[in-house]
């Protein structure tokens, strides 16, 4: 461990409010130290977070009204702008049978900057099918993307990857393949520092994410960019029923899966397993977000000023959502879990659709996506799509 390591690790932050406030102040040594890399005046910033724009809050009462002004609000944090004129020009190689499904690689403009492959997984029989935009997760492993959700046949080297990270979170299952298995198109891409599109050093997330910032644009508005261009892209296949479209994810792919439904009319459906909190409860001493790198995927910078977590996922109401949370996840602490809760379920009560919601705590479940879990998510698709 260097020294740079063993600064980020430690629980500490240099102050400087005790030297402004002069002499008579607690000394910097009391004042400075906090339990985590956060300015010791932190809980003042904590307190100016308001979230005017809010449903709730907002002087906007009409809910339909409100959720066209929070979209937009959201839109203009995102730093990138929307790729809509963008050609797809999808190319399509690596083509496989299964007993279930055919299995397909596909290579697309999601925006004008460069191509992305991903893998396109499509049910034997007649369509037009249901479909999932199925969005990977982080989990600090980068040399595979894709991968972590569909079985990569097309890549024997990175196999062993793909399966010990399917054993470890999901029940050794892919879910991707599952899916296509009970019916459904399945598209699932790398996100940038993933798979083909990388791989990224941990370390350097928050300089790539620097870089961005200095270059006008943003790391996690490009990836919400391209998210929703790629439900648009799924929608729009022949073989897709464009009514029953579907965005799906665990961890950070949930995060991708709620911001994709609240800024895309082509997602008709979302299932987010193990991403869901207030911002508030969230930014505690000792959670990861904490450390940076990995948060400057889900960082647009200024939104919190004017919404909440859950208040981005509200604008997808009130279309059918679904939220699953782990009672033992460290990463979203119970607290946070109940208040976006509150919030979301309050949003989807506006528009007469709280049945379209479903939010549900797995008591004894950590930060994973296990098979039952997987069945019920699979199970709620089929009744709401």
């Amino acid at each position: 461990m260097d020294a740079h390591d063993a600064l980020g690790r430690r629980t500490f932050v240099v102050g400087t409010s005790a030297a402004l406030l002069g002499a008579g102040a607690v000394s910097g040594a009391e004042a400075a130290v906090v339990d985590g890399p956060l300015p010791d005046f932190h809980p003042a910033l904590k307190d100016a977070l308001t979230f005017p724009l809010a449903w709730g809050r907002s002087p906007v009462r009409d809910v339909r009204a409100w959720r066209r002004a929070a979209r937009a609000r959201v839109e203009e944090h995102l730093l990138v702008e929307r790729q809509d004129g963008t050609p797809y020009a999808p190319e399509f190689t690596g083509r496989s049978r299964t007993r279930h499904f055919t299995r397909e690689l596909v290579t697309v403009s999601l925006t004008r900057y460069e191509r992305v492959r991903g893998a396109l997984l499509t049910p034997h029989g007649r369509g037009p099918f249901p479909a999932v935009l199925l969005l990977h997760d982080h989990g600090a492993r980068f040399d595979i993307g894709k991968e972590k959700l569909v079985r990569p046949w097309y890549d024997d080297t990175r196999l062993a990857s793909a399966r010990a990270w399917a054993d470890k979170y999901f029940s050794g299952r892919f879910v991707g393949d599952e899916l296509a298995r009970r019916g459904y198109v399945v598209l699932c891409l790398d996100a940038l520092g993933w798979g083909d599109r990388g791989p990224l050093a941990y370390e350097q997330q928050q300089a790539l994410a620097a870089n961005f910032y200095n270059l006008g644009s943003s790391f996690a508005g490009l990836m919400a960019r391209e998210d929703q261009r790629a439900a648009a892209f799924l929608a729009g296949l022949d073989r897709v029923d464009a009514r029953r479209v579907a965005a799906v994810g665990f961890s950070m792919g949930a995060y991708r899966a709620w911001q994709t439904a609240a800024l895309s009319d082509q997602v008709a459906a979302a299932a987010s397993v193990c991403w869901m909190t207030g911002l508030k409860e969230m930014m505690v001493p000792g959670n990861n977000t904490l450390r940076g790198q990995s948060a400057y995927c889900m960082l647009h910078p200024g939104l919190a000023r004017h919404l909440d977590i859950p208040d981005v996922a509200s604008i997808a109401a009130p279309r059918p959502m679904l939220f699953f949370d782990g009672g033992l996840d460290t990463l979203f602490p119970a607290g946070g879990v109940r208040v976006a809760y509150d919030k979301l379920r309050a949003v989807w009560r506006a528009h007469h659709a709280e049945e379209r919601i479903r939010m549900k705590t797995w008591p004894e479940l950590g930060h994973v996506f296990t098979a039952p879990m997987q069945d019920e998510v699979v199970s709620w698709l089929d009744d709401v799509l």
